[in-house]
């Protein structure tokens, strides 16, 4: 975006290399957005990436994906186990947590999200809106109900998840076909909705009824429900859900028997933040 951008004007995600370099600001690092985004390019599905599919996924080119990647090493924040395959390792972890545990919202959700799973013996989680991501602020887990390492810091897409979905039906309505129109919709399962008129009726619905259900769209087995997370003044802030495995509740018992614990739960954190 050309001309300089005031202290108060929030910036947007990057979305590659033609957005960085349309930047003009002489505040802003070149050179630090790239590596920013190639760590933001690691997610819970591709933990191990080499630098062609890093270029690929940040549109940066593989000489600079390989200088970034070279510096992120020698910062211990990434290492190549196999020298062709980079992950990352646990010191990237540090940077975002202190942000993640610190807020007054995810103390907060953490709080409310222990006491639902104890009262539900089910496990829960609250996330926010980072980009084309949800992004977990809070989990409190009863069992591992899903293959992928789900915990505090983790993205996933927002088009494919409950609370994602709940927190796309609140955007305008430019901003969500920019982000749907930009994602890389490729189905997780056989049940997953991914073309472009199945999700607009999904978010057309979880728009109209309040809450968004995902049974097994994500990874067979697993089912969830969302619920948005309200400020004071209506606007969506957050999410929060419950997942259960599919053998253990059908969608119509975590309609009728989860759903009023989880609405009433997200209240009670709306009053506290």
């Amino acid at each position: 975006m050309a001309g300089k951008k005031t202290d108060n004007q929030a910036l947007t995600p990057l979305q590659g290399e033609e957005c960085i370099a349309a930047r003009r600001d002489p505040n802003f690092m070149l050179s630090l957005a790239r590596g920013l985004e190639v760590l933001n390019a690691f997610t819970p599905q591709r933990q191990r990436l080499t630098i062609s599919q890093l270029s690929q996924k940040t549109h940066i080119s593989r000489a600079a994906v390989r200088r970034c990647l070279y510096t992120l090493a020698t910062l211990g924040m990434v290492h190549s186990p196999d020298g062709r395959h980079y992950e990352l390792l646990p010191r990237v972890l540090a940077v975002g947590h202190a942000y993640l545990a610190g807020t007054p919202l995810a103390r907060a959700a953490q709080c409310a999200l222990d006491s639902l799973r104890d009262r539900l013996n089910e496990s829960c989680s609250a996330a926010t809106l980072d980009g084309d991501n949800v992004l977990y602020i809070a989990r409190a887990a009863v069992d591992n109900i899903i293959s992928m390492d789900i915990g505090r810091g983790s993205r996933l897409p927002a088009w494919a998840t409950s609370m994602g979905r709940v927190l796309l039906s609140a955007l305008p309505e430019q901003e969500l076909e920019e982000i749907l129109a930009r994602a890389k919709r490729v189905p997780f399962t056989s049940h997953t909705l991914a073309s472009l008129p199945q999700l607009r009726e999904e978010l057309d619905r979880v728009r109209r009824q309040g809450y968004a259900i995902n049974d097994q769209q994500l990874e067979m087995g697993l089912r969830s429900i969302a619920v948005p997370l309200l400020a004071a003044g209506g606007q969506v802030v957050a999410a929060m859900n419950v997942g259960v495995h599919a053998s253990r509740m059908s969608v119509d018992r975590l309609r009728n028997e989860v759903l009023p614990t989880l609405r009433r739960a997200a209240t009670d954190l709306a009053m506290r933040i």
